[in-house]
């Protein structure tokens, strides 16, 4: 079957929507076994299933609007594409990419990249609390900080905190080398990564020494009625119940804070529960917090991270002939 599509574009935006060494259609085309040429000002879809054409076909179409609008195509775009299809949530491609949250210090916008995403970022701004929970790569630290960010420039808080917990997998601080900001530095690095990149090295430290932006380890929050601010807490999943409890209860007025962790992660001492986990069961309920789980459709990493996820989410997913080998293995053990 073949099927045309003609709206005499430009190649600029046709060169975008098949990448760079055609990468993005060859992708789609293997994906989805058909072929894909462009002929003049007709792009051509041929395939043996017609479902599989017309599935292609609109595929493409939306892929063609976010190149229209400037937005840079990527295989990962593709795929998630190709992902929203077979979900049939399609449509909602279009309303993906839209809005910049923020705009880092290299110019460069910083945008929701999926469905789960975009869910995430309106909880934060409708409400006081909001949990993201999910796996690696799905951007709950990056989206939270440009949130921040974002919130720092409008003028709606007087200062960003970030927050971890200091102390993982039974290690000690008063075992690591060096003075105090020395230890803790390490844990808190993905923090700082995150800031430098929406605001710059030098931003960054400005706004640290005027205490505009604090970054501590969760141990420091004791005590303390954050007003005025934003704060993260990150990596939560590490927290016990009780320093949850103490970092929930430091909110003050006209505050906002975003909890983020993946429950699959913990690193806590056997026997320990996980503050993520018990805030998620007790506060689902309450008014004004949000609790937002990503997915591994969420990661916006390297194609391959949404694989490992996938496979450790379900080990036997990827195993060719795994239920007939553990099969073969019960009957070898009566």
């Amino acid at each position: 079957m073949t099927t045309t599509w003609d709206d005499g574009t430009q190649s600029v935006i046709y060169q975008n929507l098949f990448g760079t060494e055609d990468n993005n259609i060859r992708y789609l085309e293997s994906a989805m076994d058909v072929s894909v040429q462009l002929r003049g000002g007709d792009l051509m879809i041929e395939g043996d299933a017609e479902e599989n054409v017309a599935k292609a076909r609109l595929i493409l179409k939306h892929l063609y609007r976010l190149a229209e609008r400037g937005e840079t195509i990527s295989t990962q775009t593709v795929k998630y594409a190709m992902d929203l299809m077979e979900r049939g949530e399609i449509e909602r491609l279009d309303d993906l990419f839209r809005e910049a949250i923020v705009t880092s210090f290299r110019g460069k916008p910083v945008r929701c990249k999926t469905v789960g995403q975009a869910s995430y970022v309106d909880a934060i701004r409708k409400n006081t609390l909001t949990f993201g929970i999910g796996p690696a790569g799905t951007g709950k630290t990056y989206l939270a900080m440009a949130m921040a960010v974002s919130a720092l420039k409008a003028h709606d808080v007087e200062r960003i905190i970030l927050t971890r917990p200091a102390v993982e997998a039974g290690e000690k601080l008063g075992f690591l080398p060096g003075d105090l900001s020395q230890k803790v530095d390490p844990y808190l690095r993905p923090l700082y990564d995150a800031m430098m990149e929406m605001l710059g090295g030098e931003a960054c430290q400005r706004l640290q020494e005027r205490g505009v932006i604090e970054v501590a380890p969760l141990a420091y929050m004791r005590g303390r009625t954050l007003s005025d601010a934003f704060i993260i807490l990150d990596e939560a999943q590490n927290t016990t119940r009780e320093q949850m409890k103490m970092f929930l209860t430091r909110m003050g007025f006209r505050s906002k804070i975003v909890v983020t962790g993946d429950p699959s992660q913990i690193d806590l001492p056997l026997g320990k529960t996980s503050g993520l986990k018990d805030a998620v069961t007790i506060l689902k309920d309450i008014r004004d917090i949000a609790i937002v789980e990503l997915t591994h459709h969420d990661v916006v990493r390297h194609e391959l991270v949404q694989r490992i996820v996938q496979a450790y989410e379900n080990p036997y997913r990827f195993k060719e002939g795994a239920k007939d080998d553990r099969k073969e293995e019960k009957n070898l053990t009566l």
